[in-house]
């Protein structure tokens, strides 16, 4: 079976686009092709200019880390962790200097400040996902890729989120590709590609207009 089919598409820097289409339409399948998580079989992916099949494995873990955020459906949070250790892990792992300072700033910009010793379990939905969006920003990415990241929030909660990642885009100047099921979430999004069957729809706008 064909994740994807044909799928050509040029994302401009600080653009904010969304993949809009059914579960298995392969959204998912693109966002791990943009972030380097998996490697094409057929074409090619290329991430600032170069092919992410011409790249060894340490190029390959640089970009991910460094090049790339991914916020996911799940958050997928550290239990034992607190809210501030989960966004400073992965300067931790790459041992940066002063990891706590960077992840203070960030938990203050998704609008978490003083909540940062809480563990997951204390935090509603939408401060877990707003930990993971902190934490996906803190290497700086050019790109964020967001799978469903509203899919588990309510309405008041998700439309919080949705507006956190436009200040991201607009403010910050980070290329957001975000993959949802909802028309209205895709319309916050300054370009909407349809994905049906791995294929894109024929009105989807491949390149920037």
């Amino acid at each position: 079976m064909t994740a994807l089919s044909d799928v050509t598409v040029e994302i401009d820097p600080g653009e904010f686009v969304a993949l809009i289409g059914r579960s298995g339409c392969g959204k998912s399948t693109f966002l791990n092709l943009a972030g380097a998580m998996d490697l094409p079989t057929h074409g090619e992916v290329h991430i600032g200019g170069v092919s992410t099949a011409r790249m060894g494995d340490a190029e390959l873990t640089a970009v991910r880390r460094e090049q790339v955020g991914f916020i996911f459906q799940f958050f997928q949070l550290l239990p034992t962790l607190s809210a501030v250790e989960n966004v400073e892990l992965p300067l931790q792992l790459a041992s940066q200097p002063r990891p706590r300072h960077r992840a203070l700033e960030l938990m203050e910009l998704v609008g978490l400040n003083g909540l940062g010793d809480r563990l997951p379990y204390q935090l509603s939905g939408g401060q877990m996902q707003r930990v993971a969006v902190a934490r996906a920003l803190v290497h700086s990415p050019a790109v964020l890729l967001a799978d469903e990241p509203i899919g588990n929030l309510d309405t008041e909660t998700s439309s919080g989120i949705l507006d956190l990642l436009q200040h991201i885009n607009t403010d910050l100047g980070t290329t957001i590709v975000m993959a949802t099921h909802s028309r209205d979430s895709a319309a916050r999004a300054g370009r909407i590609l349809r994905l049906s069957d791995g294929r894109l729809s024929p009105e989807s706008p491949t390149r920037p207009v």
